[in-house]
């Protein structure tokens, strides 16, 4: 099942497991090709440029250790908050959990949300994406931003705050 399995209560039951949307990994995948482009050009002009062996040797090293870094900045660790970033709907609740070195998470009983709206603008539709906002009995209304099929999830939740709070009624009569 993947990552919501060790947090849900014994009878709880997974309705969504989502990452955000992969338009948050456009940029990374793009400065991943720039800075290999760059780093294939300046590797081949220090190999056919009349240099001396150790200086070809020393732009070498500097090509490959600015690529390297370039990557693990603009790259993997935009992969790995991505990987690490989890939007889940169970028949109880919402949570939400992101972060890599320090975790933040939130958990919203169904019971407790009030509203549930989605935003998205026009390359957001074209992407089938969007925020959800859900505002609750006493906080302030929370965005989630670059949620996948915002208005399936939208609708899904709606129904199961509706069916929370049908069992709810039904359980007072």
């Amino acid at each position: 099942m993947g990552y919501p399995k060790d947090t849900l209560a014994a009878d709880e039951q997974l309705v969504l497991h989502k990452h955000p949307h992969w338009k948050t990994l456009v940029l990374p995948f793009l400065a991943l090709v720039v800075l290999t482009t760059a780093a294939i050009l300046a590797w081949r002009w220090s190999t056919t440029a009349d240099v001396s062996d150790s200086a070809a040797t020393a732009v070498g090293i500097a090509v490959g250790s600015l690529w390297l870094v370039g990557v693990l900045v603009l790259f993997a660790w935009p992969m790995l908050r991505w990987s690490t970033t989890h939007f889940v709907i169970t028949d109880r609740r919402v949570m939400f959990r992101t972060g890599i070195l320090t975790r933040t998470g939130i958990d919203i009983p169904m019971a407790r949300i009030n509203t549930v709206q989605f935003r998205h603008h026009l390359i957001d539709r074209i992407l089938r994406t969007g925020t959800l906002i859900i505002e609750s009995a006493s906080d302030d209304p929370l965005e989630f931003s670059h949620i996948p099929h915002v208005e399936r999830v939208h609708s899904m939740l709606y129904n199961e705050v509706f069916d929370t709070l049908g069992d709810d009624e039904a359980g007072r009569r």
